[in-house]
């Protein structure tokens, strides 16, 4: 009888997949906060005097958000957010979800700074 073990014929893994690849999990977090991050930024806001006056007095009021600013980094934000969602290779994954990010601080950083 042979107390020994065959080696494996399966190889190592890379060291990019020892650790648990989390950036679909960060990517859909960042994404289903969104939405609830503008609206602590509306609520923010109200606090301010140019928006608090133009609320109750109408006055110092602007023609509005920027919407091309706002819609193009959102509509960034949602493409990157598929794609690291959908990409199969992990370098995609995680530069799609440094760019989501940054257009998520982008859109919020145009309502924080236009009315404030």
């Amino acid at each position: 009888m042979n107390a020994t073990t065959a080696p494996s014929a399966t190889p190592p893994a890379p060291a990019t997949a020892t650790g648990r690849d989390r950036s679909r999990l960060w990517a859909g977090l960042s994404a289903a906060l969104f939405v609830p991050a503008v609206l602590a930024a509306g609520l923010l806001l109200l606090s301010s005097e140019r928006v608090s006056g133009c609320v109750t007095y109408g006055v110092q009021c602007a023609k509005g958000l920027p919407g091309w600013l706002f819609v193009w980094s959102a509509c960034i934000g949602a493409v990157a957010f598929v794609v690291a969602l959908a990409a199969p290779a992990l370098r995609v994954r995680q530069v799609a979800l440094a760019a989501q990010l940054c257009a998520e601080c982008t859109a919020l950083l145009v309502i924080l700074s236009y009315y404030a």
